[in-house]
């Protein structure tokens, strides 16, 4: 047996929380709207770990105070964001660069809004994070696909055919690091989608919430710090949220040099209702930022040894499967297709045969029908124990 499936050192990561009774999405919905009792939650991004405890700190000493009246975000919110750009990413943003926003998914609706016009064609990288598609299409957009090629190991960008594409359009959003597949873009993927965003006349919006989340080997490129240009042409949007377990505080920031289409952000937010923070989001996304280093870096590991965990267990017990290994994010994609199983019944198969629930493939586009995706963001004990369920189910089929 691999050693990452024996005993080893105590882990706080290794605590399991009872998160029912908590409000918890991630919990409550597969067991209360699916019925699924004590089927294993594996599906929403959001981690079984507790935050770091200095942002439990500051909380707490937010809350003691007793009086939750409308927020400003002060100085300090877009200072501990700079500074943590310019630690963790090499990137020198300034302050009047910042503007904060209640989500990440709320400001991409702000950007197709503010930044393209009815009609005009806004490119996607499939498969990819479901609500793309809806920030596209939900505003009358024309939706174009660009989509990953897969070599059955390993997702890669497909430049000609994006320069074949952007001909048409108006936008790019990118994912970086991408969600489903795991991947941490290069430099030189990221430069070959420059070029082609100078050459069209592309705006970037870049979703790079996982950024943070990179294993050993990778490393995260910023698009916009790769070159001025490329600046002037980008909004970055990023958070806490993902890296530090605390995406329920509900506040993130855009990123962009480029102080038109900052206000094209603000003005079309402002349109939206968004001009206050959230009492506790703007404190926990400060401490977050400022004091969550060295959590993260006990994290890492942690994740990239459940990584592993899956591999090993994948390869050896459940040899009709496959594990796209990830190179960022908590989450991965398992290849389901030889179990021999409809795409359509698959879900059915994990959550009531196996009593895991994991996200179905197909809904980040068709080009993962027959996989799942699953969320290893948890203590070791309960992903085992995932992966024990599915081996059992597996074996009655």
């Amino acid at each position: 047996m691999p050693p990452i499936l024996q005993a080893g050192a105590a882990s706080p990561f290794d605590k399991v929380i009872d998160r029912c009774g908590t409000e918890s999405m991630k919990w409550t919905y597969p067991r209360q709207s699916l019925g699924a009792g004590d089927a294993i939650p594996m599906w929403v991004a959001d981690m079984d770990f507790e935050a770091p405890p200095a942002v439990i700190e500051a909380l707490v000493r937010r809350a003691e105070h007793g009086v939750f009246g409308y927020p400003l975000a002060p100085d300090s919110f877009y200072e501990a964001a700079a500074d943590w750009m310019r630690r963790r990413h090499a990137w020198t943003v300034a302050k009047d660069w910042i503007s904060m926003t209640p989500g990440i998914v709320a400001a991409l609706h702000y950007l197709v809004r503010g930044l393209t016009e009815p009609g005009d064609g806004v490119i996607i990288q499939t498969p990819v994070y479901h609500p793309f598609f809806d920030v596209v299409e939900k505003h009358g957009r024309r939706l174009i696909r660009n989509p990953l090629r897969f070599d059955g190991r390993r997702y890669q960008m497909d430049l000609d055919d994006l320069g074949r594409r952007a001909a048409g359009a108006r936008m790019i959003i990118l994912c970086s690091p991408h969600n489903p597949v795991g991947r941490v873009w290069t430099r030189e993927e990221l430069e070959g989608l420059g070029r082609i965003a100078v050459e069209r006349d592309l705006l970037v919006v870049s979703d790079e919430i996982h950024h943070d989340l990179v294993y050993q080997g990778h490393t995260h490129q910023v698009f916009a710090a790769l070159d001025p240009a490329l600046a002037d042409r980008t909004v970055t949007c990023v958070a806490p949220s993902k890296t530090f377990n605390i995406p329920g505080l509900s506040t993130a920031a855009v990123v962009a040099s480029n102080p038109k289409l900052l206000k094209a952000f603000e003005d079309e937010a402002e349109r939206c209702g968004f001009d206050l923070g959230q009492v506790f989001g703007i404190v926990g996304f400060e401490a977050a930022y400022r004091h969550g280093q060295s959590w993260l870096e006990a994290l890492l590991p942690y994740l990239e040894g459940n990584v592993d965990l899956i591999e090993a267990f994948v390869a050896e017990r459940l040899p009709a499967m496959r594990f796209i290994r990830p190179e960022g994010t908590y989450l991965g994609l398992l290849d389901a297709r030889g179990l021999g199983l409809e795409p359509g019944k698959l879900g059915d198969f994990f959550l009531k045969q196996c009593r895991v629930y994991f996200s179905d493939g197909a809904m980040y586009g068709r080009e993962l029908e027959g996989f799942v995706r699953i969320n290893f963001g948890c203590p070791r004990s309960v992903l085992l124990e995932a992966l024990e369920r599915i081996e059992r189910a597996v074996r009655s089929i």
